[in-house]
């Protein structure tokens, strides 16, 4: 039975998901629901018994001084809760945590037990793969869902993948058989410059969100942070002629394959978004802004603190294919099994990469 004394009644509230490791290439995903708990000031009221679902030679405990006490931080989930105001308020509950070691169903068992105590309406969850796609392009971001009816209304794409897949999987999978409404969105991270973080990736990730649930995101110095990325990028990739050459087929590929949508929807959206931004209101759907504090009640808080990132687990998955040409352009490359189309963004892969996503 899971109690969550102090938590107040949730407005229409959608449960963002992202889990570092496996599905985080360039820590673009778990970085995008850091910034929504940051921004918006999330306030933990659970935390995931690391006993249950963690191997810790994998993902290891990291001590620290507080105070002149030495205390240990357990890899873990955590969940926490965000109270959106506005004209149309709508709240989010955040998980964020490492994707376990183990008993994987019992995780998403816990997951979906706190999803029906908050009467949660919906389940984003985020992800990053590695793909053949060029850092000076917008970030192909696809969004699919094994829901037939819910890819209709949202328009979205309906998953046919099969093969191995990672906890973003097993969770939307999870989801749907709980009759729970749930949607993964997927970066494609350049392969080429894969060691995190990438904001660039992290924006495309929250814009896409935003789209989704109707609510606008602060979005912080991150604007800024990406552009500098790129251009950090740009003078890299200037110093091999190699490099450059190999971007240079990449935005040519690319330019190619999605003409049609760089002059059709993909416009008409990022000028939607402009609008929005520029006259201070809220996507078309329902939503509002996010307040800068407020009475959120008390929570229940884990003792353990704040988590430091602990090692990441190897292997990193393989290229898996994706939905469709118009929803992105890239696949992860790697040495272990890959996370499938109900959850990442087409393209064919790239030459392999051996660093961690």
């Amino acid at each position: 039975m899971i109690e969550l004394e102090g938590v107040p009644e949730l407005v229409d509230p959608v449960m963002v998901a992202a889990f570092e490791g496996w599905n985080d290439a360039g820590d673009a995903a778990s970085t995008a629901v850091a910034h929504l708990d940051k921004e918006w000031k999330g306030e933990v009221f659970a935390a995931l018994d690391a006993e249950d679902y963690y191997d810790f030679q994998v993902n290891r405990p990291t001590v620290f001084l507080e105070g002149g006490v030495r205390k240990i931080t357990w890899p873990t989930t955590r969940l926490s809760v965000i109270r959106v105001g506005g004209d149309k308020p709508r709240d989010l509950v955040l998980v964020r945590g490492i994707e376990p070691s183990m008993r994987w169903r019992s995780f998403c068992n816990e997951i979906l037990g706190f999803a029906h105590e908050l009467g949660v309406e919906l389940v984003v969850i985020l992800g990053a793969l590695l793909g053949d796609t060029p850092h000076t392009r917008p970030v192909p971001v696809s969004g699919v869902t094994s829901d037939p009816d819910l890819a209709r209304t949202m328009d979205l794409e309906e998953t046919k993948y099969e093969g191995p897949t990672g906890i973003v999987g097993i969770l939307q999978e999870a989801c749907t058989h709980a009759g729970v409404p749930a949607v993964s969105l997927w970066a494609a991270v350049p392969h080429y410059v894969s060691q995190p973080p990438n904001p660039k990736a992290t924006l495309a990730l929250l814009n896409r969100l935003e789209d989704l649930i109707g609510l606008r995101i602060p979005l912080g110095d991150l604007a800024e942070d990406a552009r500098a990325w790129q251009v950090g990028v740009d003078q890299l990739a200037a110093e091999d002629s190699e490099v450059a050459e190999y971007v240079q087929s990449l935005e040519e590929a690319r330019d190619t394959a999605e003409l049609p949508e760089a002059t059709g929807e993909a416009i008409a959206r990022e000028f939607e978004r402009y609008l929005r931004r520029r006259d201070g209101g809220g996507p078309p759907q329902p939503g509002g802004h996010a307040t800068e504090g407020g009475d959120v009640g008390p929570y229940l808080r884990d003792s353990s603190g704040e988590r430091t990132r602990p090692p990441k687990p190897q292997p990193r998955p393989e290229p898996e294919t994706g939905p469709g040409p118009a929803s992105g352009s890239g696949t992860g490359s790697g040495t272990g099994p890959g996370a499938g189309p109900d959850e990442e963004s087409s393209g064919e892969s790239g030459p392999a990469d051996s660093s961690e996503d």
